[in-house]
């Protein structure tokens, strides 16, 4: 049986609405990319990063769901333009019940580079990362 927030997860994450997605955020959360090696830490800018995240990704759908309590992990499949791309996001709910940590593992590398790609231009462009920048560590 799925946690709650879980489950609101799989709802949510593929829609790119970061509104929706920071609600199941701990104010706190840390998010680890897999497009580089730092951390975001902060409700907002997590939600923000996320939402690009889902309107980045095609064809996205979870395939695996593994946990309990507070740890999980959910294997997912995508496109991030026409590259093909599966991952895991590896999550620990904090004692509220609500995302602490966000970790995403993935591959091929290929992906990868196109997914940091889109997420660059789409950062770049987007000024509410003018002040996020000092959640990145």
């Amino acid at each position: 049986m799925s946690h709650p927030t879980i489950s609101r997860l799989q709802e949510v994450i593929a829609k790119g609405d970061d509104s929706q997605i920071a609600s199941l955020l701990a104010e706190d959360v840390q998010f680890l990319p897999p497009t580089y090696w730092k951390t975001w830490t902060g409700r907002a800018p997590v939600a923000a990063i996320l939402g690009h995240v889902g309107q980045i990704f095609g064809d996205f759908r979870y395939r695996r769901i593994m946990g309990s309590g507070d740890d999980w992990a959910l294997e997912f499949q995508c496109k991030i333009g026409e590259f093909d791309a599966v991952g895991v996001d590896l999550i620990t709910l904090n004692s509220d019940g609500l995302i602490a940590q966000f970790e995403v593992v993935m591959r091929p590398y290929k992906s990868i580079g196109v997914l940091r790609e889109a997420i660059m231009a789409r950062v770049t462009s987007d000024p509410r990362f003018l002040h996020y920048q000092s959640a990145l560590s």
